[in-house]
């Protein structure tokens, strides 16, 4: 089982969608705080929805339940936590939701982890993928 990740930042539509199509993605699984935002450009909730199924026919799912919380999400973003403790604070939010379990992990070969940072180092889709993988062994690559 493959279970991908992709940010938007720095891609062009081009770039985005060869990607998905060339590893095989079957579904988009959204896990940004804001999908709605004019600075998404053409992955804004609406539109990838549609490109995903015209472009490739790949599935979208807003995933509420493996985003951060605002407070965090802006702690860590204005530098009053650091990567360690916004990494911590989000694991406990995901197991006081019991985030990962609520995931149909029998289906998630070939889903991809879309959130809007470019590089997966200090972004919790990251973090979302290897609880993910902790479960079922899948291997994890970062488009």
């Amino acid at each position: 089982m493959k279970i991908f990740t992709i940010g938007f930042a720095k891609k062009n539509a081009e770039k985005f969608f060869r990607l998905l199509l060339d590893n095989g993605v079957r579904k988009v699984m959204d896990i940004r705080l804001n999908n709605k935002s004019q600075l998404a450009g053409f992955t804004k909730e609406d539109d990838l929805k549609f490109f995903l199924k015209k472009i490739g026919d790949i599935g979208y799912e807003h995933c509420m339940a493996l985003v951060p919380t605002k407070e965090i999400f802006n702690g860590f973003r204005d530098k009053r936590l650091s990567w360690e403790e916004f990494s911590e604070e989000f694991k406990k939010i995901l197991e006081e939701r019991n985030a990962i379990k609520q995931l149909d992990l029998a289906n998630l070969d070939h889903a991809c982890l879309l959130c809007s940072e470019d590089l997966p180092k200090f972004c919790h889709r990251r973090l979302v993928a290897e609880e993910i993988q902790k479960i079922t062994g899948c291997e994890i690559i970062h488009l």
